[in-house]
């Protein structure tokens, strides 16, 4: 992910990495059939501007956000780390909550809340997951799957500068996120710590996903499409079904990237 200001878009595309890997282990191999170009129009029908931004992004990460999380992991004690992980964590509830209530979640919301102010209080302001230890997880809500329960329509895939990849119907949804994100009132450096800190997390994922995709592009495009769905369905579609027929290897497909050998697969990292 590259430094921005939106932290909860950067937190998101920590999450499509592991979402990723899942689907990849679980569909035992990096080799698939290759889709038809029509259906991949349908909801990328502006694939090649999205890859020349999906191409920006990636150069931003790896000569700015990149650097900066490797001297961030070289710098700071583990425990330091997942302890600042934990408070980011933590404060990002507040905004489960609120999407929990606009969903109708009424059991889950009760349960999201106890779990911010037993952490906040028992686990030192967040530092501390103690809440994980009763049993109490964290959820993940967010206001773009709060648009999906409503009834609004996914919206085509698009790769946007520095934030990365977004449907139409998650622009409004990053908007609400963003603004109801305490670390965005905080300042600028509680922000820039957030962001680097989920870079510095995802290094491991993401080197996974340098050598498994043929075509990162397409890779991340239809893990993010797929873990969107999972989230706005609650699960009840399975996001590998179709992960089958994921091309990673169609030479048609990343021909717009020959410039660049394939690293870093998330554009935003």
């Amino acid at each position: 992910m590259h430094l921005s200001t939106n932290i909860s878009k950067q937190n998101k595309l920590f999450h499509i990495v592991v979402s990723g890997i899942l689907i990849l282990g679980i569909g035992g191999c990096a080799t698939t059939q290759s889709k038809d170009s029509s259906a991949q129009n349908v909801t990328d029908p502006y694939e090649n501007l999205n890859r020349k931004v999906y191409n920006f992004n990636e150069s931003v990460d790896d000569y700015v956000a990149k650097p900066v999380a490797d001297t961030y992991k070289f710098i700071t004690p583990d425990f330091v780390e997942t302890g600042v992980s934990n408070f980011f964590n933590n404060l990002k509830s507040l905004n489960i909550v609120a999407n929990d209530l606009l969903q109708g979640k009424i059991k889950q919301s009760g349960l999201d809340t106890g779990r911010f102010l037993m952490n906040s209080t028992l686990g030192m302001a967040g530092f501390f997951d103690v809440a994980k230890n009763v049993g109490l997880g964290q959820s993940d809500e967010d206001f773009e799957q709060t648009l999906a329960v409503w009834g609004v329509p996914q919206g085509t895939y698009l790769v946007l500068p520095l934030l990365g990849p977004i449907t139409t119907r998650g622009i409004p949804g990053a908007v609400f996120d963003t603004a109801a994100n305490p670390v965005n009132y905080v300042g600028i450096p509680a922000q820039a710590l957030s962001l680097i800190n989920t870079r510095a997390n995802a290094e491991g994922s993401l080197k996974f996903i340098d050598e498994a995709a043929l075509d990162p592009y397409v890779f991340t495009r239809e893990s993010f499409l797929q873990w969107r769905t999972h989230l706005a369905t609650d699960g009840k579609t399975d996001s590998t079904d179709n992960f089958g027929d994921l091309d990673l290897e169609d030479p048609q497909s990343s021909k717009s990237n020959d410039a660049k050998t394939v690293t870093n697969p998330v554009p935003n990292k």
